[in-house]
């Protein structure tokens, strides 16, 4: 999960391959590019895909899965080449890809799962493997998943970010240095330097022909070398893209849409919402202990306005907390969450916090002003102002806190925040078990909302379904339960936007994923 992230100036590594400079895209190479991460992607620490909790677009590139996920929601074959389960759910057998080596030269089988899969017990990423009890190797290119329980979200589970698979013998020389000083994968790239919030560089791997379904291209990538770049700033983005400086902003922040159409060397490509902005509320800290004044704040946020005013209407008002393409998220209309300013009025009204002539409000004489932490890129900054005069209009004074992309994600862990703007990139509807576990109090979840009901009707949603059908019906319900007790308030559903530089690259004008990923780099091409 993304997606669902992240000091821009944060220290530097220097990796094994040492990196100079990246030259603007005007003075490229032909087959050389430049691409800026979404900010969501930002800081990420590094590029272990078992231990890390940020993976990007650069894990998607130096790892392959077992497989991968389409456009139409699908499953396509990569590293695996087929599988089946028996109709009790309990036994899985993938049939690998025959062929594959790592970037180091050691070959990938079916003993790489059984060496991979348990290297998950004890992570933050564990979850994605929890429904395995063991893994059998049948013979080089065959491996049998024996379950714990069924697992209805396993071929999601397998094509998540997450789920790219390190070389074993590079993993285990490295330790707890492994994806910061080295990262080792099948992919279509490998890894040349890691400058952490600044960059990632990437060189094509020549030896690549085992490309996944979901690309036009199954061998090596028609870039030489690439680079993510991280920009916390919007609009330095947009002017990078203007003068050459880059040749790609991937998901482009809808506020800042229409000065791209202003360019006449530019395209821009927008694909279904990945994820959603919404605020978190910390559950326990003053005033928000009282579930009255947590509901009034989600109340006063006005999510159409929002929409209309800051996005230009692209985009959807946000309800709940799952993206409205999931059947998860259709729930009972009586637990969305929408703009009803008279209503939060009268819950801190019945909270005893009593407005002033100034319609501030206070509680025994102390004044209802709370903190509003954001991060430092501008949509994220811009969001919050509006949300913080939103606030004012029902009585609550919030003051703004802004800190750096990637050190955010450090003070959350400390667990003082009161009111924070997020967002993540995720589509399925476990993410509601990664930011309201109360496992994962501070970072993800920084509502540090611990409820012992809702772990309850988490854990049958996560592993009491047998089914899909099943698993939906379960997760319809922990959604009401948590939307019913506001420990956040929803805002925003974002499209996915791509700009690029036509006169530098050509993108295919499909995509196919639910978002840019690395069958789409696979088939870019760089022109002279």
């Amino acid at each position: 999960m993304t997606n669902m992230k992240w000091d821009f100036k944060g220290t530097m590594v220097a990796l094994t391959f040492a990196c100079g400079g990246v030259m603007p895209a005007s003075a490229l190479m032909a087959a050389e590019a430049v691409f800026v991460l979404p900010s969501s992607e930002a800081g990420a620490a590094n590029h272990d895909p078992i231990r890390g909790t940020l993976m990007t677009l650069a894990d998607a590139l130096i790892y392959d899965r077992l497989v991968v996920q389409g456009a139409d929601q699908g499953y396509y074959p990569h590293l695996a080449t087929s599988w089946e389960s028996t109709p009790d759910g309990m036994t899985w057998t993938f049939h690998l890809k025959d062929g594959v080596k790592f970037h180091d030269g050691e070959p990938f089988n079916a003993k790489t799962i059984a060496w991979w899969i348990p290297k998950f017990a004890g992570t933050e990423n564990e979850y994605l493997v929890g429904g395995i009890d063991k893994v059998e190797v049948v013979d080089d290119l065959t491996v049998r998943f024996l379950m714990k329980h069924p697992d209805a979200n396993l071929l999601y589970n397998l094509s998540s970010a997450f789920m790219g698979v390190p070389s074993p013998k590079a993993f285990d020389a490295e330790g707890a240095n492994y994806g910061v000083t080295v990262a080792v994968g099948t992919g279509p790239f490998k890894l040349e330097s890691f400058t952490t919030g600044v960059e990632s560089v990437l060189v094509r791997n020549d030896d690549y022909t085992w490309g996944s379904a979901a690309s036009a291209n199954k061998g090596p990538a028609k870039i030489d070398r690439l680079t993510l770049r991280e920009i916390a700033d919007s609009s330095t983005s947009f002017l990078e893209l203007k003068t050459g400086g880059v040749d790609a902003v991937l998901d482009v922040p809808s506020d800042i849409l229409p000065q791209y159409a202003t360019l006449e060397n530019a395209t821009v490509q927008s694909m279904p919402g990945f994820g959603t902005f919404y605020m978190p509320i910390n559950t326990t800290v003053e005033p928000f202990t009282d579930l009255k004044v947590r509901k009034a704040t989600a109340l006063a946020v006005n999510q159409q306005e929002i929409l209309d005013k800051l996005f230009g209407g692209k985009g959807l008002a946000a309800h709940n907390f799952l993206i409205a393409s999931l059947p998860e998220s259709k729930v009972d209309p009586k637990f969305d969450i929408s703009y009803d300013p008279e209503q939060a009025k009268a819950l801190l009204e019945e909270a005893g916090w009593k407005a002033g002539a100034d319609g501030s409000r206070s509680k025994d004489g102390k004044p209802l002003t709370v903190t509003l932490w954001t991060q430092s890129d501008t949509e994220f900054k811009r969001l919050t102002e509006v949300i913080q005069a939103q606030l004012k209009a029902v009585g609550i004074n919030a003051e703004i806190t802004v800190f750096d992309t990637s050190s955010i994600r450090a003070e959350y862990k400390k667990g003082t925040q009161q009111l924070a703007i997020r967002s993540y990139g995720w589509n399925n509807a476990d993410i509601l078990d990664w930011f309201f576990s109360g496992e994962r109090l501070g970072y993800p979840n920084v509502s540090m909302w611990k409820d012992p009901k809702a772990d309850e009707l988490r854990v049958k949603a996560l592993t009491g379904s047998k089914t899909p059908e099943e698993r939906i019906a379960n997760f319809i319900t922990y959604h009401e339960y948590v939307l019913s007790q506001v420990p956040f308030a929803p805002i925003y559903e974002p499209v996915q936007t791509l700009a690029y530089n036509k006169d530098r690259v050509t993108v295919p004008a499909k995509i196919n994923g639910p978002q840019f990923s690395a069958q789409s780099v696979l088939d870019i091409d760089v022109k002279e």
